[in-house]
C-alpha cells in the first residue's frame, strides 16, 4: 500500500514538474501553429513611448486628417484611436498564414468598446454584411472578414498575392522531368470561416504552447518578430523542382525570432535563429570563436565607413554542402579551375574581413571608396591553387585583364581590393589604425559596424542640384549615427544576433525620434510634390521646403 502511494505521489510530482517546466504564453493563443510570420506589438509600451499627441503633431498626420474624402467617423478615429473600440494599450498580433486556399493576413487584439468596434467595421469596410454564428459576431466583404466575441477580435484579409510563386515556370528535376506547378486555389476564401476558425482555435493547435514562441514573447521587447522559413516556403515549386539539390534542408525547422526595443538614443534588436536537427548539429560543431580584431586594425583607411568580420571553422562548409547535396557539383566545377573542395577547406584558416573606407566624391558628385577583402591562410600551397583559379577566371571573363583589382599576401593573410597601396599596406603593416568602435564589436564570431554619419557627411554637397535631396540628407544626418552588429554564438539550440542602430540624440527614445524624422521627411516630400505640380501646371508658385526639426 505504501509502495503504491509512493509511486502515485511521484507520478503526480513528475506531472507537475513537467507542466511547470513547459513554457506557455497567452500572446499566441489565437495564432495557428503554422503561422509563417508574426509580429507582436506591445501596445502599452508603444503608447508610453509614443503618445498619440506626438503623432498628431507631424506633417504626415496633418495631411491625412485634412483629407476631405475621409468620413466623420474615421476622422474621430484619427483624433482618438480609442474610438475604434480597440484596446490600444493591450497586446496586438499581426500574422500571416499559408493554407490550401492561398494566404491570409490577420490582426488580432482586444475589444474595449463593442459598439464602437462594430461601427469601425461598417465604416472601414463598406458594403459588407453582418452575421452571428457560434456566439460570435461577424462582419465580412469579399476581401476581409472580422470576428469578435466578448473581448477578442480578429480581422482577416485575403492575400492571394502571397501565392504567386505557384505561377513560376516549372523546372526539370534530377531526371530531366518537368513537373507541373501545383494548381492555383479553385475556390475563394470563406472570410467568415477563416475568422471563426481563429477565434475557436484549440489551444493545443495554437502558438500558446510553442516553447520558442514563448521564449520570444517573454524577452523584453516593444515589438516581437517571428519568421518561420519552412512555412513561408511551403509548396514552393522552385524548391521541389530542384530535387538534385536538397535545399529543403535550408528551411527545415528554420525559425527566426527577435525582440525589438526603442530605447533612449538607439534601436536594439536581439534575435535567435533556429534550424533543423542536422543543420543545428553543424552549427554547434563548427561555429567560430571571436572574429579577428587584429585584421580590423590592419585596415589602412583613415576613415572606415563599414566593416564586416567573421570567424568560422572551414570544415563546416564541407559538411553543409554535403547536407544539401552540393559537394559533388562544387567539386565538378572547381576541378576545371584546378582545385577541389578539400583544397578550399585547407586553404582557409577561418577568418574573413570586408571593409569600405575613405569615401569620396569626384567633381561631378560621383561617389567612390576603398574596398578591401581579406582572408587568413591555412595551407599556403592550397591557397595558391585558389589564387591560380581566380586568375584563370579573371582572364577568361575580362580578356586577360582585371582592371583596378589588386591583391597581395604573406604567410598568414591574403588581401584583395581596388587600391594597390592600401592592399600592400594592409599586408605589410600590422597596426594601421585603432578604430574607436573596436571594443563595441569584439568578442563574437560575426561582427559588423557601419558609420552612417561618416558616409552621409562624405557624400553631402552644398551644390546638390536637388535641394529636396539635400534637405533629406541633412534630416538624416541629424538622426542616424552608426550601427553595431554582433552574433554567431550558439546558446542552446539557437544562434544569437544583436543589432544596435545608434542615433545622434542619445536622450530621447528612438520611437519618438523616428516619428519626428517621419514628419520631417513627409514635409520635404510634400514640398517636392507641390513644386512638381506647380511646374506641370506652369505655375509661378514659390514653394518653401519644410523646415527640418532640430
Amino acid at each position: 500500500m505504501q509502495s503504491t502511494f509512493r509511486l502515485s505521489f511521484l507520478a503526480v510530482i513528475s506531472i507537475l514538474l513537467f507542466a511547470s517546466c513547459k513554457k506557455t504564453n497567452k500572446q499566441g493563443r489565437y495564432i495557428p501553429q503554422n503561422a509563417a510570420m508574426v509580429m507582436h506589438i506591445n501596445g502599452k509600451s508603444i503608447s508610453d513611448k509614443l503618445p498619440w499627441e506626438e503623432i498628431r503633431k507631424q506633417t504626415y498626420f496633418q495631411a491625412l486628417s485634412s483629407d476631405t474624402s475621409i468620413s466623420t467617423f474615421m476622422k474621430s478615429v484619427l483624433d482618438n484611436p480609442e474610438n475604434t473600440g480597440i484596446d490600444i494599450n493591450n497586446d496586438m498580433m499581426v500574422f500571416m498564414v499559408k493554407d490550401s486556399t492561398g494566404s491570409y493576413i490577420a490582426l488580432q487584439g482586444t475589444v474595449k468598446d463593442k459598439a464602437k468596434f462594430a461601427q469601425l467595421q461598417s465604416q472601414a469596410h463598406p458594403g459588407g454584411t453582418t452575421s452571428e454564428n457560434s456566439g460570435l459576431n461577424f462582419y465580412s466583404n469579399a476581401k476581409t472578414g472580422t470576428g469578435w466575441n466578448g473581448d477578442k477580435f480578429v480581422i482577416v484579409t485575403d492575400m492571394p498575392e502571397m501565392d504567386m510563386m505557384k505561377n513560376f515556370p516549372a523546372m526539370p528535376d534530377s531526371s530531366g522531368n518537368i513537373a507541373p506547378p501545383p494548381p492555383a486555389p479553385s475556390v475563394s476564401r470563406d472570410m467568415i470561416g477563416s475568422a471563426k476558425n481563429i477565434l475557436l482555435l484549440k489551444e493545443d493547435a495554437s502558438m500558446a504552447n510553442n516553447e520558442k514562441f514563448s521564449d520570444m514573447v517573454s524577452t523584453n521587447g516593444d515589438i516581437h518578430l517571428w519568421l518561420n522559413a519552412e512555412q513561408l516556403n511551403a509548396n514552393n515549386p522552385m524548391i521541389g523542382a530542384m530535387a538534385m539539390v536538397n535545399f529543403s534542408k535550408l528551411f527545415e525547422g528554420s525559425i527566426m525570432t527577435a525582440a525589438v526595443n526603442f530605447d533612449a538614443g538607439k534601436i536594439v534588436m536581439d534575435a535567435k535563429s533556429y534550424a533543423g536537427k542536422e543543420m543545428t548539429e553543424i552549427f554547434k560543431k563548427y561555429s567560430g570563436s571571436s572574429a579577428n580584431m587584429d585584421m580590423v586594425k590592419r585596415i589602412p583607411a583613415q576613415n572606415i565607413a563599414a566593416v564586416f568580420a567573421m570567424n568560422f571553422k572551414p570544415e563546416g562548409i564541407k559538411e553543409f554542402l554535403k547536407l544539401i547535396g552540393m559537394d559533388g557539383l562544387i567539386n565538378m566545377g572547381s576541378a576545371y579551375l584546378g582545385f577541389n573542395l578539400d583544397d578550399f577547406i585547407k586553404a582557409n584558416k577561418g577568418d574573413i574581413l570586408f571593409s569600405v573606407g575613405n569615401v569620396t566624391k569626384d567633381s561631378v558628385g560621383k561617389p567612390g571608396a576603398q574596398f578591401l577583402f581579406s582572408a587568413s591562410i591555412g595551407n599556403k600551397e592550397a591557397f595558391n591553387k585558389l589564387i591560380a583559379a581566380g586568375k584563370k577566371m579573371g582572364q577568361e571573363k575580362m580578356g586577360g585583364a582585371m582592371p583596378s583589382v589588386f591583391y597581395n599576401l604573406n604567410e598568414n593573410l591574403f588581401a584583395i581590393g581596388n587600391n594597390k597601396e592600401a592592399v600592400n599596406q594592409y599586408i605589410n603593416k600590422e597596426n594601421n589604425s585603432n578604430p574607436p568602435f573596436l571594443s563595441s564589436i569584439s568578442g563574437s564570431p560575426i561582427v559588423g559596424y557601419v558609420n552612417f554619419q561618416y558616409i552621409m557627411s562624405s557624400l553631402r554637397n552644398d551644390n546638390f542640384k536637388d535641394s529636396f535631396g539635400l534637405a533629406s540628407l541633412d534630416a538624416s544626418l541629424k538622426i542616424w549615427d552608426n550601427m553595431v552588429v554582433k552574433g554567431g554564438e550558439i546558446k542552446g539550440d539557437a544562434a544569437t544576433q544583436h543589432v544596435e542602430i545608434n542615433l545622434v540624440n542619445k536622450t530621447d527614445n528612438s520611437l519618438k525620434q523616428l516619428n519626428e524624422y517621419a514628419g520631417v521627411m513627409s514635409g520635404i516630400m510634400n514640398s517636392r510634390k507641390k513644386q512638381q505640380e506647380a511646374f506641370w501646371n506652369h505655375s509661378d508658385t514659390t514653394v518653401a521646403i519644410a523646415p527640418v526639426v532640430k
